[in-house]
């Protein structure tokens, strides 16, 4: 795949090495391409679509250098999909559920003291909105064999816990899920007029230490790839 080839091409943003696992398993060929920064990446034979595969690591710094590598190496003709796993934050969310955000929050701002909502970045919407396409190829992805849904995803630097929970919970009724790259990828999206839409699994639900996460975060990743492949596949 070459840059000029790869300018239409999807990118697909994991934050961790088990979240790209799945994809690596359903690629119908993988070559690693030096990026001369952290991401990882790889190009994907993909049902006969160009994939872009970018390990970012954890966190907003780490998923922003990745999209901003994808946008300056790959063009302006991408399209973004954030995928992997979640904590599901609001009552009725079950782990092995997947998330398509229909609204994203950065959980951490508060500049409510100047007016902005909470969950607001200064100068930026209130909430960030998914590609339409996008979303609604993920939402139709729903099946008797893995639930699809729509919903807010909210997103914080901070690994959300039972405490954290609770305060969001409090201060973001409507939020579903929770992660800690997608609403930095919205933003790095939306003030580059990039197509996006994060499609997130279930892993748990918030509990008090990362046991439950650890337990279903392969299973999580997989559910979220199956959804992401139906995806581009409908695109």
């Amino acid at each position: 795949m070459t840059d000029a080839s790869a300018a239409a091409a999807v990118v697909v943003i994991v934050a961790m090495e088990e979240e790209a696992a799945p994809f690596l398993e359903r690629a119908e060929s993988v070559t690693e391409v030096a990026t001369g920064a952290h991401a990882v990446r790889r190009d994907l034979g993909f049902g006969g679509d160009d994939v872009v595969l970018l390990r970012s690591g954890i966190g907003f710094a780490n998923a922003v250098a990745a999209a901003a590598y994808a946008r300056y190496t790959l063009g302006s003709g991408i399209r973004v999909i954030s995928a992997g796993t979640a904590g599901g934050l609001a009552a009725g969310v079950q782990v092995g559920e997947v998330v398509v955000g229909s609204r994203y929050l950065n959980l951490n701002a508060d500049a409510t003291a100047f007016g902005y909502a909470l969950g607001q970045v200064p100068g930026m919407p209130a909430a960030y909105a998914p590609d339409a396409g996008l979303a609604a190829a993920a939402l139709a992805a729903d099946s008797r064999e893995q639930a699809v849904r729509p919903g807010t995803i909210g997103s914080s630097e901070a690994f959300v816990v039972s405490d954290r929970a609770l305060r969001f919970r409090a201060d973001f009724p409507d939020v579903l899920a929770v992660d800690m790259e997608t609403a930095a990828l919205a933003q790095f999206a939306h003030t580059h007029g990039l197509p996006f839409v994060s499609i997130r699994a279930i892993s748990d639900l918030c509990a008090p230490d990362g046991t439950e996460f650890l337990t279903h975060v392969d299973d999580a990743a997989a559910r979220s790839a199956d959804v992401v492949a139906a995806t581009i596949m409908a695109l």
